[in-house]
């Protein structure tokens, strides 16, 4: 492969190759879970949302890898590192596009409460932790709106033009706007971001007219299902949330 490297994670190389590009996962990343991703990208695209296209799903050296349009521009991250001056700006387009995203349907995406259980299951907990997040998780209302799962700035690529597109749909699935809101807040908290973290719920609170404390309320939940993929430390900080009842 002639294509230029852009960026390694734990267990993929991303490349770009002319107008592509190819996510190249490990030998040993489940080909099933390479698939679901796939899908939930051609699945998302059906709903109009501004995405890369999905191009091919193929091996590389014996490996698997998804190839998708090449989106040119800088992620909402770096912009907002580039231009401190204007953080409210984009955090409030952040919550924009998030609510975008939640406005949407894919009836054939994985329910994000299945994904939850199982992983509240996998967690590193006592059997009387995971009895009441199952609990609390099976009493929250059932929805069907379209869920990021792993939305931040660093997933938001705006091109020159100002139109954003929204990376990395590997965490997809439907289900209910205010987890997605919670695991979004949990990552800015996550790189010691309380401030900005604090910001991003009280505007998403008051642009979706959604209770603070509703939000709150899934916290111990996704932090839980979070733990399950997390570094050590990581791991710690989220577990520290689950005992929690309320949040101030």
């Amino acid at each position: 492969m002639t294509a230029k490297i852009i960026a390694e994670r734990k267990d993929k190389t991303i490349y770009k190759d002319g107008e592509k590009i190819i996510k190249v996962f490990d030998p040993e990343y489940s080909k099933a879970n390479v698939l679901n991703e796939a899908l939930n990208q051609a699945r998302v695209e059906e709903t109009g949302l501004k995405i890369p296209k999905l191009l091919e799903v193929s091996t590389v050296d014996g490996k698997w890898s998804i190839t998708t349009e090449y989106i040119k521009g800088k992620t909402m991250a770096q912009l907002m590192e580039e231009n401190p001056d204007k953080t409210e700006e984009y955090l409030e387009r952040l919550v924009d596009i998030q609510l975008e995203i939640h406005s949407k349907k894919a009836p054939l995406l994985n329910k994000l409460k299945d994904k939850m259980d199982r992983k509240i299951n996998e967690a590193d907990l006592t059997a009387t932790q995971k009895y009441e997040l199952h609990a609390r998780l099976a009493g929250m209302p059932k929805h069907d709106k379209v869920c990021h799962g792993d939305f931040n700035p660093s997933n938001i690529i705006i091109r020159e033009d100002g139109s954003a597109y929204i990376i990395d749909w590997a965490h997809a699935t439907r289900g209910n706007a205010s987890a997605d809101a919670a695991r979004t807040y949990l990552l800015f908290w996550l790189e010691g971001k309380e401030e900005l973290a604090k910001k991003y719920l009280e505007l998403f609170c008051k642009k979706s007219d959604t209770a603070r404390q509703y939000v709150q309320r899934w916290l111990p939940i996704v932090a839980a299902s979070q733990s399950v993929k997390g570094n050590p430390h990581e791991r710690e900080l989220l577990l520290s949330w689950v005992d929690v009842a309320d949040y101030e």
